[in-house]
C-alpha cells in the first residue's frame, strides 16, 4: 500500500455463537442472511466491525428509524460524546447490560487512538467506565513519518464482542503503544463489558516468526517487529479464535504480511500466517475493514501490493508462498491458519508497479444464491484501485493466469479516478460501493451474477476516500443507506437504499449549524442501532436521531 495514501446489524441477532464466526445463509435468490437461533439479549447488537463476519454492514432489525421520519425537521444531531483521541474503530453497541453501580444500560463501546476503550451509555452519553490500554510509563505510538494515522496511534481497527466469555461478556481490542526506553508494543487486551477490567491474564504482547528469508528475516525465520506494524483491519471472532492482520507504516520497509490467531479464552498465540514470507510488503490494509469470514470459518482478504511468485507449484499456488495483491481465501480449520485458495490477476506485475493493488478495499461475503441453472453459487466481492469489482466463486476462486483472469466475474471499470478505498455493503440482492471521488453505487445481482451498471447512484460525490456504507431496515422494509463523508466538517448522509437518487437528510441542511460535525475522519463507519447513528469522529462520537 503506497505512502501517498495519506488521508487515508444482518445487525447481529447474535449469541456469541454468531460473533464466533457462523455467517449462516439460506439458498434460493433472495440472498437474505439467516442467522442461527437467537441466544443473546436482544436482536439489536453491534459486536463486530460492519456488523457480521459476512462484513455486510446491514442491521435488519431497526424499527425506529425509516425513510419516513429521518428528515432535517424531525431527525438530527442529539450531542456529541467526547474522546482523549481520533475515533477511527467503528463504535460497537450491546444492549442491556448490566452495570455495576449504574444499573442496566444500552453500552456504546468506543476505542480511541490515545489508546483509551470507554463504555458509555447509549442514548445519554455518560459515562459508565474508561480504562487506558497504556501500561506504566507508556504513550501512544508516535505517527512514523506517515500522514495515514496522524497524529498518534493507539487503538485503530474495530473491537469484537462476546457477550458469553468471561463472567460478563468480554470485548476484544488490539493496541499499540511506546515505552520510555523507545520500545514499540502491540498488545491484545481482554476487557470485561461491564467495567472495563482486564480478563484472561490480559494483556497478551504480539509476537510472531514464521519460516521465510523475506523482509526482516533471521535464521531462516520472518520476524514480526512491533513497531513496524499496525492492526488497522478490524478484529475477526471465529470459532473460539480471534485473528488480527497487520499492515505497515505507508511503505516503510521492512514489512510482511501477517494474519494471527489467538485462543479468546486464553489469549494463546495458536497460529501464525505469513502472506509474503519469502519477499516484502503484501500487507493487509483494506481501509480499516476486517476480514470476513464465511460459515465454515474460512477467512476472505484483500492483499496489498506485494511480491507475488509467478512460479507456481503442482497445485496452482505460489511457489515460494508470497501472496501480494491476491484475493485470498484462508483456512482456519482446526485453529490453523493456511492459504486454502486464492485470486490474482493476470496484470499482478503492472499493478505493482503503478500502485494499483488490490488491498486497499474490503472484502465482503455474499448470502448464497442460484445462479441462471439453479446451482448454488458462494460468492465473494472486492475492489481496489485498479477500478474493477472482482466477484470470486469462494469453491474455486481462479488462482493465477498469466494471461487472462480466471474468474467467477469481473465488472471492469466501474469506479472512476483511483477506485476504491472503502468497505462496500450488502442489502437485498444488492452490493453498494463508495469509490473516490465518485456517487455511492448500487449494483444489483440477479441470478448470482452483479450487473454492471448501477442501478441507482447519489448524486452527491464523496471525497478521499470515498466512503463506507451502513444499510439500516426492518427486514427488507424501510431500507437506508448511510454514509459519513470526510471532509471539514464531517457530512452525515441517508439515502433510500432503493433509490439512491432520493437523499432523505444529511447534517449540513439544518439552519444555524444544528447538526454539524467536527473535521471528517476517513476510516469511520456509521453504527445504526436502536433508533441512532453513531459517527466517530476526530474527538469523539457524533451521536444523531429523532428529535423530540
Amino acid at each position: 500500500m503506497p505512502a501517498n495514501w495519506l488521508q487515508f446489524g444482518f445487525t447481529l441477532i447474535v449469541a456469541a455463537v454468531m460473533v464466533a464466526g457462523s455467517y449462516l445463509t439460506s439458498s434460493g435468490e433472495s440472498g437474505a442472511a439467516t442467522p442461527p437461533a437467537a441466544g443473546s439479549t436482544s436482536p439489536n447488537a453491534v459486536l463486530t466491525y460492519h456488523n457480521d463476519n459476512a462484513r455486510t454492514g446491514q442491521n435488519l432489525n431497526e424499527t425506529i428509524l425509516t425513510p419516513g421520519n429521518v428528515k432535517p425537521s424531525g431527525f438530527g444531531k442529539l450531542f456529541v460524546i467526547p474522546t482523549d483521541g481520533k475515533v477511527d474503530a467503528q463504535p460497537l453497541y450491546l444492549p442491556n447490560v448490566n452495570i455495576p453501580g449504574h444499573s442496566t444500560h444500552n453500552v456504546l463501546y468506543v476505542a480511541s487512538e490515545h489508546g483509551t476503550v470507554y463504555g458509555f451509555d447509549a442514548d445519554t452519553g455518560s459515562a459508565l467506565w474508561k480504562v487506558s490500554t497504556l501500561l506504566a510509563g507508556e504513550k501512544p505510538s508516535d505517527d512514523h513519518n506517515c500522514s495515514q494515522v496522524i497524529p498518534e496511534i493507539g487503538v485503530t481497527s474495530t473491537p469484537v464482542i462476546d457477550p458469553s466469555a468471561g463472567p460478563h461478556g468480554t470485548i476484544y481490542v488490539v493496541a499499540m503503544s511506546k515505552d520510555g526506553s523507545g520500545n514499540y508494543h502491540q498488545r491484545l487486551h481482554a476487557l470485561d463489558v461491564t467495567t472495563g477490567a482486564e480478563q484472561f491474564s490480559g494483556p497478551k504482547e504480539i509476537q510472531a516468526s514464521f519460516p521465510g528469508k523475506g523482509d526482516n528475516s533471521s535464521g531462516g525465520k520472518v520476524i514480526f517487529a512491533p513497531g513496524q506494524y499496525e492492526e488497522r483491519a478490524g478484529l475477526l471472532l471465529v470459532n473460539g479464535v480471534l485473528y488480527a492482520a497487520w499492515t505497515s507504516h505507508c511503505d516503510h520497509r521492512p514489512y510482511t504480511g501477517w494474519v494471527m490467531g489467538y485462543d479468546q479464552k486464553t489469549l494463546a498465540q495458536v497460529s501464525v500466517l505469513n502472506l509474503t514470507p519469502n519477499g516484502s510488503e503484501g500487507a493487509v490494509w483494506m481501509a480499516g475493514a476486517g476480514p470476513a469470514a464465511d460459515a465454515s470459518g474460512n477467512i476472505y482478504l484483500l492483499d496489498a501490493n506485494g511480491d507475488f511468485d509467478t512460479k507456481l507449484d503442482a497445485r496452482g499456488f505460489p511457489g515460494q508462498g508470497d501472496f501480494g495483491n491476491a484475493f485470498l481465501k484462508i483456512s482456519t480449520s482446526n485453529r490453523q491458519l493456511a492459504v486454502a485458495d486464492y485470486f490474482e490477476m493476470f496484470n499482478q506485475a503492472a499493478e505493482n508497479r503503478a500502485d494499483q493493488d488490490l488491498g486497499s478495499g474490503g472484502a465482503l461475503v455474499l448470502p448464497d444464491m442460484n445462479d441462471s441453472t439453479g446451482k448454488v453459487r458462494h460468492l465473494a466481492v472486492g475492489a481496489g484501485k485498479d477500478r474493477n469489482i472482482y466477484v470470486v466463486d469462494r469453491d474455486a476462486m481462479g488462482e493465477f493466469n498469466p494471461t487472462s483472469n480466471n474468474i467467477y466475474q469481473q465488472v471492469s471499470g466501474a469506479f472512476p479516478g483511483r477506485g476504491v478505498f472503502s468497505m462496500p455493503a450488502y442489502f437485498n440482492n444488492t452490493v453498494y460501493y463508495g469509490s473516490v471521488g465518485d456517487s455511492i453505487k448500487a449494483f444489483a445481482i440477479s441470478q448470482a451474477r452483479l450487473a454492471t451498471a448501477p442501478s441507482s447512484r447519489t448524486s452527491h460525490r464523496f471525497p478521499y476516500p470515498g466512503t463506507t456504507p451502513s444499510i439500516s431496515a426492518n427486514g427488507t422494509s424501510n431500507a437506508i443507506l448511510w454514509a459519513a463523508e470526510n471532509d471539514d466538517p464531517a457530512v452525515l448522509h441517508a439515502y433510500d437504499a432503493s433509490n439512491l437518487a432520493s437523499e432523505l437528510y444529511n447534517s449540513s441542511q439544518a439552519p444555524d449549524s444544528r447538526d454539524e460535525l467536527s473535521e471528517g475522519n476517513k476510516f469511520i463507519t456509521p453504527t445504526v442501532v436502536n433508533g441512532k447513528v453513531y459517527v466517530g469522529t476526530i474527538n469523539g462520537v457524533g451521536v444523531f436521531g429523532l428529535l423530540k
